[in-house]
């Protein structure tokens, strides 16, 4: 970037107040989009971690169902042994072939118990997290909602602002050109620190126009003569006499 040619004082404390009004603006039309933006952002993150969860959440009941079938074909299985040994108890031999199928049919009964009872334990978690599952769902569906009425609302503003917005950024970007390096980023650390990104401030019945403190008396008077720039003791904002506005303004 070419250098700034030498300016005098009045012409710098001009161009830094031409380029805080410009900013000004555009610090406006922020304002009017207000949290929006942050608020779609906000939004679009909820979103992404409810279907995480959802995603995670259907996993764990498809592994419950799982279970439950395997559970329910253990019991069938046990049901049929049940069935083959008791056939075949009707042909034992000896007392010694009569216990052991015994044993076994009773052992197959407490192996269906089990199953039954680990059943109805994977059927009250099935229960349970469908319940929470339905619930992330409609919260979903409700976040999604609000997300498409969010950002309806911020493109209205956006399409209203969006010429304006371009030209100031372009005013702002010339106006910058004209304010040596050093000077143009004092101002923007000074935007930084205060929200309403006020850098320059005029002088307004004896006080300043950012955080509105009194200026002494001879203060005053410096800063009506512009023969340097003088920041507010207290704020550190760049004060500017009054007469220095633009005619609009006057």
């Amino acid at each position: 970037m070419a250098a700034v040619k030498e300016q005098s004082i009045v012409d710098k404390l001009k161009a830094l107040h031409s380029l805080q009004l410009i900013d000004s603006k555009m610090d406006e039309i922020g304002v009017l989009k207000g949290e929006l933006p942050i608020e779609v952002s906000d939004l679009e993150d909820e979103i992404t971690g409810l279907k995480t969860r959802l995603k995670k959440m259907e996993t764990v009941v498809s592994d419950i169902d799982t279970e439950i079938l395997n559970h329910n074909t253990n019991i069938k299985e046990s049901e049929a042994l049940i069935g083959r040994y008791e056939k075949q108890l009707d042909n034992v031999k000896n007392n010694r072939e009569f216990d052991a199928l015994t044993k076994e049919i009773e052992l197959q009964r407490l192996e269906i118990q089990l199953s039954q009872k680990k059943i109805r334990e994977a059927s009250g978690a099935k229960e349970g997290k469908t319940e929470a599952f339905d619930a992330l769902a409609t919260k979903l569906t409700q976040r999604n909602k609000d997300l498409e009425n969010k950002k309806v609302e911020l493109q209205k503003i956006i399409e209203k602002t969006e010429k304006e917005e371009a030209k100031l950024l372009k005013e702002s970007e010339k106006a910058r050109k004209d304010i040596d390096a050093r000077l143009l980023a004092s101002y923007d650390k000074i935007r930084k620190a205060y929200r309403n990104g006020l850098a320059v401030a005029p002088v307004s019945r004896g006080a300043c126009g950012g955080c509105f403190n009194r200026i002494p008396p001879q203060m005053q008077i410096e800063i009506g003569v512009m023969k340097k720039i003088i920041a507010c003791e207290h704020c550190g904002r760049v004060l500017v006499d009054e007469s220095i506005l633009l005619p609009a303004e006057a």
